[in-house]
């Protein structure tokens, strides 16, 4: 009897040992925020924008603190309560060294809008920040 149960204590053990352990390796893989790329940046933030997504918007955000993933979903509530869509992005000046961003669209009632953001880089990764550019 103390052998079985040995066995079952040596095997839960060994299952939290091994759950920690992904659990650990998923966090230190999880990517860092932001986009690769300028071109990668453009092409995520028009799909996030363009399809209402929250988490794929918040994965781009230069935000402080740790309340990017709220702001996010409550951007794209606004996007979705104005019928936004045929979002896409241009960067500039330099598309392959931007500062800005600019999103363009239309309306649910079919007018166009437009609006820049500021774009930023750290440690190769590209973000954007809901701040007016600099110019």
């Amino acid at each position: 009897m103390h052998i079985r149960r040995d066995v079952k204590v040596g095997l839960s053990v060994a299952a939290a040992v091994v759950w920690v352990g992904a659990v650990t390796l998923l966090i230190g893989h999880e990517p860092d925020p932001g986009a690769a790329s300028p071109g990668e940046l453009r092409d995520r933030l028009a799909a996030a924008l363009g399809a209402h997504d929250s988490d794929a918007l918040a994965d781009l955000l230069d935000y402080p603190g740790s309340g990017g993933s709220d702001f996010a979903k409550d951007y794209v509530a606004v996007l979705a309560d104005h019928g936004v869509h045929d979002v896409h992005v241009d960067l500039g000046p330099d598309a392959s060294a931007p500062t800005r961003a600019t999103v363009a669209g239309a309306l649910g009632d079919g007018k166009p809008f437009s609006y820049p953001l500021t774009v930023t880089s750290e440690d190769g990764r590209w973000t954007v920040a809901f701040t007016p550019p600099l110019p």
